[in-house]
């Protein structure tokens, strides 16, 4: 369900990056249905069995935020983008790429349901 906070967040952008920002929330929408959208560190973001993803517009890029393991575990294929330990940058003059955020954030589902399933273990 779409949160109107977050889709006022969008708006507040110009057209070219708020198009780029809905595809962006299309992509972690289709990839975790089930995940919660909220505001976070004053961007959008989502939590399924703890946080799972955060992104942001900028002057020059999107700011996608995965985590230091999203970041890790897909390096070879974000590798033309400028990173750091939890984020990527897409550049705004080039396509979003869906597929790789989508699963990016099917990586962190998986990984947030191992980390439930453990803690689940350890309290029984």
């Amino acid at each position: 369900m779409a949160k109107p906070e977050v889709d006022a967040f969008i708006e507040a952008f110009p057209e070219h990056t708020r198009e780029m920002l809905q595809n962006v929330r299309k992509a972690i929408h289709n990839a975790a249905p089930d995940a919660e959208e909220y505001i976070g560190y004053m961007m959008p973001a989502y939590k399924f069995h703890g946080a799972l993803v955060y992104f942001s517009g900028y002057k020059n890029h999107i700011g996608f935020y995965p985590g230091a393991a999203g970041v890790a575990y897909f390096k070879d294929e974000i590798a033309k983008y400028k990173t750091a330990k939890g984020s990527i940058q897409f550049p705004l003059d080039e396509p979003v790429p869906v597929d790789l955020i989508g699963r990016i954030v099917a990586f962190r589902v998986r990984e947030n349901l191992e980390k439930a399933a453990a803690k689940s273990k350890k309290t029984k």
